[in-house]
């Protein structure tokens, strides 16, 4: 079932962030804020809205009411979150999930190159213990057959951002 892949992959990067100290003072948080428009935000994983409860700090959104053919919810940022109750997406962050060698990784999300400083340095300039936390997480979700569709079709939304 998802759901207990989703909650020991939640639980991987619980205490996991990409650098020792707060990397947000580093871009003021920018991968926290909407774009320009307001509708930038994170993929919710299959259930994980269940899985957060009460959202107060943001607003998700149905992404299969938009017609663009994205699946599942998006979780748009208004205030500060409660890290505790944050996304899996945003755990990851600035890693992606990617399918490499056979088997479902991380690698540099590139949607992040705007906004993170960390992306000139790659998974080197990242603390070792986060990247390996993050191949976890995404090991754990592609345990399941409705994890491996979801990391399928993030990789495509992905691809519309160009290729490697």
């Amino acid at each position: 079932m998802l759901l207990a892949q989703l909650r020991g992959a939640r639980m991987c990067l619980e205490n996991e962030t990409p650098l020792q100290t707060d990397c947000g003072a580093l871009c003021g948080a920018a991968c926290c804020a909407p774009d320009e428009d307001g509708q930038g935000g994170v993929l919710l994983f299959p259930g994980e809205a269940d899985l957060t409860g009460k959202i107060v700090w943001g607003q998700i959104i149905d992404l299969d009411d938009r017609g663009d053919g994205l699946p599942g919810r998006m979780l748009i940022c208004r205030a500060p979150c409660d890290r505790p109750a944050r996304p899996l997406g945003c755990r990851l962050f600035p890693l992606t999930p990617a399918f490499s060698g056979g088997q479902w990784t991380v690698r540099p999300d590139r949607r992040a190159w705007p906004v993170c400083p960390l992306m000139n340095s790659g998974l080197k300039g990242l603390s070792p213990s986060f990247v390996a936390a993050a191949r976890c997480a995404v090991a754990m979700i592609a345990e399941s057959e409705e994890g491996r569709e979801f990391l399928k079709a993030w990789a495509r939304i992905e691809s519309l951002y160009g290729e490697w």
